[in-house]
């Protein structure tokens, strides 16, 4: 497997015979999650950017000619890691919202993330889950701060 295949692919966890958006969020959430451990809120905002820039430059040269092939999850990775930018200190209740909240949202495609993903390029790949991550984001703030005064 070439540089750019291992990359879009999400060091392979995009080759998980079921549910590889899935995986790749798993892999996004371990990664958003060891990077706030280990070098906070910065940490965490250098790991989107990384993966972000790796994804814009590994799709247009991995992705052949379909527009969104299922085993591309390096989009998947920056954008569940753009979801725990919500919680810069987060407990496991609200690492698993994170993580269904930023699926749901990945999933149903809603609003603008379904515009971004109609893109056929590595901008639109990347862009709804960008989009999906911080609607995720927001979603999660409103949730932690209900349920932190009430």
């Amino acid at each position: 497997m070439n540089a750019p295949r291992l990359i879009a692919s999400g060091f392979a966890a995009g080759l998980a015979p079921r549910a590889p958006g899935t995986a790749g969020s798993l892999v996004g959430l371990l990664l958003g999650v060891w990077a706030l451990h280990a070098a906070g809120p910065v940490g965490l905002i250098g790991a989107i950017i990384l993966a972000s820039i790796a994804g814009l430059w590994a799709i247009p040269r991995a992705a052949d000619e379909q527009a969104d092939p299922g085993w591309v999850v390096i989009d998947e990775i920056a954008g569940q890691m753009i979801a725990l930018l919500a919680v810069p200190h987060p407990g496991l209740w609200q690492i698993l919202l994170a993580f269904a909240l930023f699926r749901l949202f990945d999933i149903t495609k809603w609003g603008p993330i379904g515009w971004a993903d109609r893109r056929h390029d590595a901008l639109g790949i990347m862009a709804d889950d960008w989009i999906a991550g911080l609607f995720a984001a927001l979603a999660l703030t409103l949730i932690v701060s209900i349920t932190t005064y009430v």
